[in-house]
């Protein structure tokens, strides 16, 4: 088909044997609730932030699963770390601790 003003797009799977994950899976070492979110979103709605920047507790976890670790901290750096999101959270995860561990393990990693 031709001529209607469309391109085909490139594939969106992600091949997970290629990414990178070492973040994600240090985080879940020093941090094993990274583990236990359902993504059920009641961070992300009590989130202040969220509106602003796009600051998203599961989209942090599931963008370091997919190695994604530049998008990741765009998106912390917008959080106020207010704790509104600990505080809702029906697991209990520590959500702000999460969020501070994670951008001090790239900043760690970076130096490197």
């Amino acid at each position: 088909m031709n001529g209607f003003g469309f391109k085909l797009s490139p594939s969106s799977a992600i091949n997970l044997d290629k990414i990178d994950r070492t973040l994600f899976d240090e985080l879940c070492r020093i941090e094993p609730d990274a583990l236990r979110c359902m993504a059920c979103g009641s961070c992300t709605a009590t989130c202040t932030a969220s509106g602003l920047s796009g600051m998203s507790v599961r989209k942090m976890l599931l963008n370091l699963q997919r190695g994604k670790v530049n998008e990741t901290v765009r998106m912390i750096s917008g959080c106020m770390l207010c704790g509104k999101c600990t505080m809702v959270c029906p697991r209990g995860i520590k959500t702000r601790r999460l969020i501070l561990t994670v951008s001090r393990l790239y900043k760690k990693e970076e130096q490197v």
